[in-house]
């Protein structure tokens, strides 16, 4: 098995998942012995931005303190600017389904000038506006920088997963770059700017509308396994000393809230924190890092098993959402039939795939596409895979040159109007199990 590669700008990170952090871009930014002195050094402002409420308990309890040239008040008032393809709470536009949805790759922009936020387009959510619960699956595909703009949700967390093209995300907390096999969590409230080192990028967005994400617990399996906490990397500070120009167009402060864009002009860069110490960051994570376990004697294990980061819900054992990966990785299991089983789940899963080719689907499942197979709706191994998997040679097999993930929620997910109107939708999607027979027969000679 090929080995976790090693990070070639670690030492530009902070090493831990749910650490408590302290980073400064000029020494002594950061005041030492208490939070919010009377001056503080370089005639910075202080700034607490809270993850949770200030009463949760102390393992739980997310905030930081931020040190900044300009306090984050300085804007004009917010109006509201177009959604655009963006989506969330309530999703009634229109009916959820038990029907399994697949569609191809949504092509990057051929004209005009899109930056990450007016590319966002909403596939499907669920959750209802009232509730601290619930999710949103968002696709985005870029072809130019946020030069003039910056961005912060007030709504959820959004998890970022590349599937073409780098990304490098300015934020607050200093600079995180990610490329296709990695993924970046911004926790809601945060501001930050994405530019395209490449020119164009596409990928997928898990927004999170529950509680904050954490990694799963991992019971009999041990201390040690799937992602460690030691492999998570938030940013080192890094702060913009910026000024629109004088008589000149302000910048654009975006806002995702209550469902809605608006949008405020900022004279300056909301990226001049100097120092910060806390517990409620940016992070994040290379997949290849993931520890894969498996069985080593019989039978398929359950996905939950290759669960990276999970919401929990108020129902003990039950997910809001779950991120779930399937990596390379090698397959060993004697007189069992390997793939994915048939199955139908209480959990609603968004699948898509970031390279090569996911081992329960051989055709149709392509790389920046999706799938959805809400609650208990039926899914597994197409018509070609069954009968491959059902007759191949037993011998251990190194499944590589792959990566698919999953979106799980508890929660059914509502497709938007723009996901079921694409013509990226595939219509024939129910043919990939049609060959299926029934095999019965009781002479066994």
């Amino acid at each position: 098995m090929t080995a976790a590669r090693e990070s070639q700008d670690s030492c530009n990170y902070l090493s831990g998942f749910g650490n408590h952090f302290l980073s400064e871009a000029e020494a002594g930014a950061v005041p030492h012995g208490q939070n919010s002195p009377q001056t503080v050094k370089y005639g910075l402002y202080a700034e607490q931005l809270s993850g949770t409420s200030f009463v949760m308990a102390r393992h739980e309890n997310l905030r930081s303190w931020l040190y900044r040239i300009r306090p984050s008040v300085l804007h004009s008032q917010f109006v509201r600017t177009a959604n655009l393809n963006l989506r969330s709470r309530p999703f009634n536009e229109m009916e959820a389904s038990p029907n399994q949805l697949r569609w191809d790759a949504f092509a990057l922009p051929q004209s005009g000038a899109i930056d990450f936020i007016d590319s966002l387009a909403t596939i499907a959510g669920n959750g209802d506006s009232s509730s601290l619960r619930g999710s949103a699956i968002h696709l985005y595909g870029a072809n130019c920088d946020m030069t003039d703009r910056y961005f912060y949700n007030s709504d959820g967390d959004f998890l970022i997963v590349p599937e073409q093209g780098r990304l490098s995300i300015a934020t607050e907390f200093g600079i995180i770059a990610i490329a296709p096999g990695e993924i970046a969590v911004i926790p809601r409230g945060i501001k930050y700017q994405v530019t395209l080192p490449d020119k164009s990028a596409r990928g997928y967005i898990l927004e999170n509308y529950g509680p904050p994400f954490r990694l799963p617990h991992l019971g009999p399996i041990g201390s040690n396994g799937l992602a460690n906490s030691r492999d998570f990397l938030a940013p080192v500070a890094n702060y913009e000393q910026k000024s629109a120009p004088a008589g000149g167009a302000k910048f654009r402060l975006t806002n995702k809230f209550n469902g809605n864009l608006w949008q405020a002009e900022i004279d300056h860069s909301p990226l001049d924190v100097v120092g910060w110490h806390g517990t409620y960051y940016p992070y994040k994570y290379d997949l290849s890092l993931f520890n894969v376990i498996g069985t080593v004697s019989f039978d398929h294990p359950d996905p939950s098993i290759f669960t990276v980061l999970t919401s929990p819900s108020e129902v003990n054992g039950t997910a809001n959402i779950d991120f779930v990966i399937f990596p390379p990785r090698w397959m060993v299991a004697e007189h069992t039939f390997r793939p994915p089983y048939y199955h139908r789940n209480t959990m609603s899963e968004y699948m898509g795939l970031i390279f090569g080719v996911y081992d329960a689907k051989q055709e149709g499942f392509v790389p920046g596409g999706g799938s959805l197979h809400n609650a208990y709706s039926a899914h597994g191994p197409d018509f070609d895979t069954f009968n491959k998997a059902s007759q191949g040679d037993l011998k251990p097999n190194y499944v590589g040159n792959t990566l698919a993930f999953m979106f799980e929620s508890s929660l059914i997910y509502t497709p938007t109007k723009f996901a079921l109107e694409s013509q990226h939708l595939q219509k024939d999607y129910l043919s990939c199990w049609q060959g299926l027979q029934a095999n019965f027969s009781l002479d066994q000679s």
